[in-house]
């Protein structure tokens, strides 16, 4: 306990030194949201290798070493924990020193928690006992499926606490980070504005675009492109490995699920039913296909859009266009399934994933096709991503719609908030 917690005794934290010795580093945007008040049980989300454990520990040494005693911040990964019952005895540990130190008010971080079986318990009855009345606590993990189902215990005992996402880098975060140029200016409703301001930056937007449909807004690969130019396949196969790690967590048949992912990437953005794949893959029945894809947008590997009529009512029968997440991921899953990536379909793939992080997404098809249909203020936007030459008819019923072509998706990507 006492060496995760070096700051107690004014020595230097080994993570947070190696992310200031980094050739290319950023405080990740995510930081920005852990204002925290007690009593509060917090839950922070997100895919596995997306930076976790580093934003924990860069809020803990930039933001709250300077501010409160030491000794009132406790860190600890759970990773050789077993139990509830040795995540009790660590917990108490830490309380009788808080207690002993005179500290009133503690900031407490729990990090990978899902290592630890039924750790819900631990925290659910000390919770009841008003153990941690006036403490801020942060539960972190890498399997966030895991975490999200485990939330259900908490009801009434979360105090003021939130939940929060932290997604891959943004491209406008990634722009910032790597050439520190600001070029989000706000959402939907301003796009077009916002992307005739920053057209003057469109050689430099072109640039780090390329290398972004390469690396994502995943750390890993982004310090390799930075440093080495390249990927390696190491850092491909770790990302393979988490997502295998994860389909066994989850009581899931590999197996079955290369071949949905096979047959997702395969459709190339068409809308697809769960009967279709359960006719196309092993898994001989749809209510499973739906519920291990349903497993990955938990997992945020994909991103499920629904179809929306004209009413803006969400027409669940219809088929389904499905979306891996980041780009870095697509290529991932590519690799992971034996099949060639197609830069198009991750062109449309990144903008839907980008705008389902702010607003509710679907899409629209008919004799004509919206990509994604984004709801802003009760009313529909549509986007377009258009890459070929053919025509496109824009329905009636849309009156706010924006066409972007290859070179505009950079800049509209690098124009939006998010």
């Amino acid at each position: 306990m006492e060496s995760q917690n070096p700051w107690w005794y004014r020595e230097s934290d080994r993570t947070f030194e190696e992310w200031e010795k980094k050739g290319v580093k950023w405080v990740p945007p995510v930081v920005e949201q852990f204002s925290f008040e007690p009593f509060s049980l917090n839950f922070l989300v997100g895919p596995r290798q997306v930076g976790k454990t580093t934003a924990l520990k860069i809020w803990i040494n930039k933001f709250l070493i300077p501010r409160v005693d030491p000794r009132a911040i406790f860190y600890f990964s759970c990773e050789e924990l077993t139990s509830f019952k040795e995540l009790g005895e660590v917990l108490d540990n830490y309380v009788g020193f808080r207690n002993g130190s005179g500290i009133k008010s503690s900031f407490i971080v729990l990090d990978e928690i899902t290592f630890v079986e039924e750790w819900h318990r631990a925290l659910k009855i000390r919770i009841d006992q008003g153990v941690f009345r006036n403490d801020v606590i942060v539960v972190s993990g890498s399997a966030s499926l895991e975490i999200l189902k485990q939330k259900e215990y908490f009801p009434g005992r979360r105090g003021r606490g939130r939940d929060i996402v932290f997604h891959p880098l943004s491209f406008s975060q990634y722009l910032k980070a790597l050439s520190n140029l600001e070029t989000a200016r706000g959402g939907l409703a301003q796009i077009e504005y916002s992307m005739r301001t920053n057209r003057v930056h469109q050689d430099l937007l072109n640039e780090f675009f390329n290398k972004y449909l390469l690396t994502g807004g995943f750390p890993l690969p982004i310090e390799e492109m930075h440093t080495r130019g390249r990927i390696s396949f190491e850092t491909r196969k770790t990302y393979i490995d988490w997502l295998r790690n994860d389909f066994a967590k989850l009581g899931r048949n590999e197996a079955y699920m290369k071949e949905i992912l096979a047959y997702v990437v395969g459709a190339r953005l068409a809308p697809i039913s769960w009967l279709s794949i359960s006719r196309e893959t092993s898994v001989s029945s749809p209510h499973t296909t739906q519920a291990y894809v349903e497993d990955l947008e938990k997992l945020f590997v994909v991103k499920i859009l629904n179809f929306l009529d004209v009413d803006s009512k969400i027409i669940y029968r219809k088929n389904k266009k499905i979306h891996v997440t980041d780009p870095f991921l697509y290529d991932t899953v590519c690799e992971l399934v034996n099949m060639k990536p197609i830069e198009d379909d991750k062109l449309e793939s990144v903008v839907a994933a980008h705008l389902a992080r702010k607003y509710p997404v679907f899409y629209w098809r008919n004799k004509t096709e919206v990509d994604v249909v984004a709801i802003i203020n009760h009313r529909q936007f549509g986007i377009e991503v258009k890459t070929g030459f053919g025509s496109w008819i824009k329905p009636k019923h849309l009156k706010d719609v924006l066409v972007l072509t290859r070179l505009e998706v950079p800049l509209f990507l690098a124009s939006i908030d998010i």
